[in-house]
């Protein structure tokens, strides 16, 4: 296979921090890497250096001749006063700057090099460029070309950014975290595109499922090193733990020879023999095997939630609208104890909005919001927190106490508590500044739960974190005794952490939803089937009538029997989740004996597709009208 980009022996550091050593690696023609590694570690700035926006300390950059790259940055900007056409001919590329070329040689008194600029334009397709920026633009539902940059959200922006990328129709793609900021629709339609295409792909992440349906090798910098992995996340996972296992297994061999070969060393008398030097150096190698260090920690998040008691919050016919726009339109809902709900939506369809007014940070049109009186609000926004960039860590820490309570008698330093998010103590007392973005926002997360909330709205959570942190953060959640909403593009982290979703359709149109983000995709796509379906149908009735059969066009609704299976299928739903939730309580507790323990097992598996199939007949009868 032809090598499309090979790097050479790269080091790279930060006054006394290295981010990497001699490290090696290449990507050949058609390989979609993913590049995984936690938080600090340096994945931006391994882009960045092959991008040629940074430099590096030692090493070789080596690209294909005559390759095209194009690189999508995690946070790209543009000048405020352009329009959304502008902006796609603002960075240049071969096309645009031949462009630019020709629309001066058009300026320039007789016309110089005018046949060779239009031989290069016909070659390169030029005279259809803006057609085909229009054309992306669209396709990434950017539809209003004269609209200004500075009136864009950040979904909209890296959009743009992304149509620029795949407008040059590069040989290389080098996405940073492609997904951040695109809502769920456009996230699934450039797994899709990326699926159809041939490009050759690098890029860093932290959406599994993205990486596990596009690519097809998986890197990790770990310890300064890279590590390769010929498959998908699934089997990069699987790989990655036996790797951990056999190195430790074998530093825990070289551990006990180490004993054996430093009670020799201590016991040689100085003047030594061939063999003996031989040994001796061989005893320096087996040391730094002994000795060896993997950092396979986690972000532990054991912070107890507050008392929560059984009054949460109440919302009643609440309407919300900003002029002809409609966020909420007569909007009542009861929040239920240890609820845990996930919010999803394209952008725009008052996701934010929703959260402001239940925080009390923007008021309703009319309606209400009644808050239970022990709710603790713990909020992380998807802006994040301004620090002070002259502040150390740990002092950011302190300004909100100096020690943090566990629940049950146990208490954490701030430095403890800091280290729990993996922040050493070198770290805690570095300056923010100095922080990447992930640990900016691992920071921010720690100051939001050591203030023992009891009700987490998480705004995009998963945005800049490294795939451990989120790891550990789904763990958390999952057994947080509180409340939680969750608004998230993130698919994987939604289908692991909420129990039902509300689905902002626009215009004040909001659905509940019964089960987390796949099965949701799953029902849609089976609905749209049906819809795809009734209309074949409607068609041949309409095809029939021409030849003057007549058909009733009623609307479809709920027999009385049908009324009255809907209303007893949600009574044996929630009885089915009771009864599945104790028995994963008593399973867990270690009390039961044999028999119990073989009934109980047998018995779990029922419940769950009794209630599968229960919840498909509710989602039937619930599509039709009272």
């Amino acid at each position: 296979m032809i090598s499309y980009l090979q790097i050479e022996n790269l080091t790279k550091s930060f006054g006394d921090l290295v981010l990497f050593e001699d490290l090696n690696m290449g990507v050949l023609q058609g390989e979609r890497i993913g590049l995984i590694a936690k938080n600090g570690t340096g994945k931006s700035t391994l882009l960045n250096i092959i991008a040629g926006k940074e430099g590096y300390d030692a090493g070789r950059v080596t690209f294909k001749r005559d390759l095209r790259v194009g690189y999508l940055e995690q946070n790209p900007e543009y000048p405020d006063n352009l329009t959304v056409i502008e902006a796609c001919f603002h960075h240049g590329n071969e096309v645009i700057e031949l462009i630019k070329e020709y629309e001066i040689c058009l300026q320039t008194e007789g016309n110089p090099d005018l046949d060779k600029i239009l031989s290069k334009m016909d070659l390169l397709n030029a005279w259809e460029y803006e057609q085909k920026v229009k054309q992306i633009l669209t396709q990434l539902k950017i539809t209003n070309f004269q609209q200004k940059i500075n009136q864009l959200s950040g979904g909209q922006l890296k959009r743009i950014a992304l149509a620029n990328t795949l407008i040059t129709e590069p040989d290389l793609l080098i996405l940073d975290e492609p997904t951040n900021h695109l809502d769920l629709d456009m996230t699934e339609w450039l797994e899709e595109y990326l699926k159809r295409t041939n490009l050759s792909l690098l890029m860093v992440t932290h959406d599994r499922y993205f990486l596990d349906r596009v690519c097809d090798t998986i890197m990790e910098i770990d310890n300064l090193q890279m590590y390769t992995y010929k498959g998908n996340y699934s089997y990069y996972l699987e790989k990655r733990q036996e790797r951990m296992d056999s190195m430790d297994a074998e530093v825990s061999k070289a551990k006990n020879l180490y004993r054996t070969e430093l009670e020799w060393m201590r016991r040689m008398p100085q003047a030594r023999g061939h063999k003996a030097r031989y040994r001796e150096e061989a005893f320096y190698d087996l040391e730094k095997v002994a000795k060896r260090r993997f950092d396979d920690s986690n972000v532990q998040l054991n912070v107890k939630a507050s008392y929560i008691g059984s009054k949460i919050f109440e919302a009643e016919n609440v309407n919300k609208s900003y002029g002809d726009l409609v966020i909420l339109d007569d909007f009542s809902y009861i929040f239920s104890r240890y609820e845990k709900m996930g919010i999803v939506g394209n952008n725009g369809t008052g996701k934010s909005t929703f959260i402001k007014i239940l925080l009390g940070e923007v008021e309703p049109d009319s309606g209400t919001i009644d808050i239970g009186e022990t709710i603790r609000f713990g909020y992380y926004s998807q802006d994040g927190l301004e620090f002070d960039d002259q502040m150390k860590v740990i002092d950011v820490v302190r300004e909100i106490a100096e020690v943090i309570d566990l629940g049950n008698g146990k208490q954490l330093t701030a430095s403890q508590f800091l280290q729990h998010f993996l922040f050493t103590p070198e770290t805690q007392h570095s300056y923010v500044y100095k922080l990447s973005g992930g640990e900016r926002r691992r920071l921010y997360l720690c100051t939001v739960l050591m203030r023992n909330p009891n009700f987490l709205v998480l705004d995009e959570p998963t945005n800049d974190l490294d795939i451990v942190t989120l790891n550990v953060l789904e763990d958390y959640l999952q057994n947080f005794k509180g409340c939680v909403i969750v608004v998230s593009h993130d698919r994987y982290f939604m289908d692991k952490v909420v129990d039902h979703l509300m689905v902002f359709k626009g215009s004040g149109d909001i659905r509940n939803f019964p089960g987390n983000y796949t099965q949701y995709r799953e029902w849609k796509e089976f609905k749209e089937e049906e819809e795809k379906r009734i209309e074949q149908e409607k068609k041949k009735e309409d095809e029939s009538e021409k030849h003057g059969r007549v058909r009733h066009n009623e609307v479809r609704k709920k027999t009385y029997a049908e009324k009255k299976e809907f209303e007893a299928l949600e009574k044996e739903i929630e009885k089915l989740e009771d009864e599945k939730t104790q028995l994963e309580a008593d399973l867990c507790s270690g009390d039961l004996s044999v028999e119990d323990l073989t009934e109980k097992s047998k018995r779990l598996p029922e419940i769950g597709d009794a209630i599968d199939e229960k919840t498909m007949r509710w989602l039937e009868l619930s599509e039709i009208e009272d």
